[in-house]
């Protein structure tokens, strides 16, 4: 079992799920740029280590994440050309959504602002109960940059992401399930073992097509029907050469339970 404590984010597998954890519990896990930088190793470790095969995003205490670290943001002395904390931010949450692996949020709290946009980056989300979610940017005449404007309309519709978008304010969990951002909630003290629980699953599937699954899927969003299908068609061609699906077709004839490779 790998376990790695960083300052700002902490990295753990379990079985072939690499957790990290964000370790800012006094600052609300607020995004500061060495924590952006920690947190996009970590990615970076997982994504290219084929012994992991999922991802799980979660926080210490009682916060996800309450978004940037705003302080820092406006204390920051960079040199020119130097990266701030949005080509940090576009980095990392990069590596989340175009990634090859699931990477799963486990939203253990109050979700906010950058949080939030973290949230939505995700493949999948699983809630605790009491967690809450909301965009509040524009409660200190903040402009998101990570998708608070661009993609939360698409994810819960246009009048439920400007009634956030505009108030400021946070909803449930449940209600965010509701909205269709959630995909699972829970009770507080299951929410860890409950995404164990199915990184675990996955763990069982192809690596190679999850990985495929994912690209096509993400593209769609921004694609018209006739192009999404004709990428599909062409990844289903090229995975028809694949290892996975002859082993896998092997399985379901010899009654076993496959044995992927991930190629």
């Amino acid at each position: 079992m790998l376990t790695e404590d960083r300052k700002t984010v902490s990295v753990k597998r379990v079985g072939q799920t690499q957790w990290i954890t964000f370790r800012r519990s006094e600052q609300m896990n607020a995004m500061s740029m060495q924590m952006l930088d920690e947190m996009a190793g970590a990615l970076v470790q997982a994504m290219t280590d084929d012994e992991v095969r999922a991802v799980a995003l979660t926080g210490s205490g009682r916060v996800f994440c309450a978004g940037a670290d705003l302080k820092e943001v406006s204390e920051a002395e960079l040199k020119p050309g130097e990266p701030d904390l949005l080509d940090r931010v576009d980095h990392a949450f990069g590596l989340i959504r175009s990634g090859p692996k699931p990477v799963i949020a486990a939203v253990n709290g109050l979700t906010l602002a950058g949080g939030l946009e973290m949230v939505m980056a995700c493949d999948l989300v699983f809630a605790a109960e009491s967690a809450k979610l909301g965009d509040a940017h524009s409660n200190f005449g903040v402009f998101p940059g990570a998708g608070g404007a661009a993609i939360l309309p698409r994810r819960i519709g246009l009048n439920r992401a400007k009634y956030l978008l505009f108030s400021g304010e946070h909803v449930s969990a449940r209600e965010m399930m509701d909205w269709g951002l959630v995909n699972k909630v829970v009770p507080d003290d299951e929410l860890r073992d409950t995404v164990q629980a199915f990184t675990d699953k996955l763990a069982e599937k192809s690596p190679a097509v999850l990985r495929r699954m994912k690209a096509v899927a993400n593209r769609a969003m921004n694609v018209d029907e006739p192009a999404a299908l004709a990428e599909e068609m062409l990844n289903l061609r090229a995975h028809m050469r694949s290892w996975d699906i002859r082993e896998g077709l092997a399985a379901f004839a010899e009654k076993r339970k496959p044995q992927f490779r991930g190629y």
